[in-house]
């Protein structure tokens, strides 16, 4: 349920404390499951699950601003930038390469 949730538009940058209340669980509830499910805590399950949407919108032809600002970053820069670092590319540069 939580895939699908935070998959839509603008929920991904909600914190673990607001998907635990969504979830009628305790913080600590959620990091437990998170952990003991993904073998991840929360945040960086989130960061690559936000890198996954990322790239399949990428693929699919969207404007990066608008993958952006509906993952719920404060700029663009800042997606760039995580995007970067995550994966050593940009994403024009990994759009690019799919295009090649």
């Amino acid at each position: 349920m939580l895939v699908e949730e935070i998959r839509q538009p603008g929920q991904a940058k909600h914190s673990a404390a607001y998907w635990a209340k969504k979830l009628a669980l305790s913080e600590r509830s959620l990091a437990r499951l998170m952990v003991s499910e993904t073998g991840l805590s929360f945040r960086p399950w989130r960061q690559q699950l936000q890198l996954i949407l990322a790239i399949n919108r990428l693929v699919e032809g969207e404007r990066v601003e608008i993958i952006a600002h509906e993952l719920g970053y404060e700029s663009v820069t800042a997606f760039i930038t995580m995007f970067k670092k995550a994966l050593g590319i940009t994403p024009g540069q990994y759009r690019q390469g799919i295009n090649a």
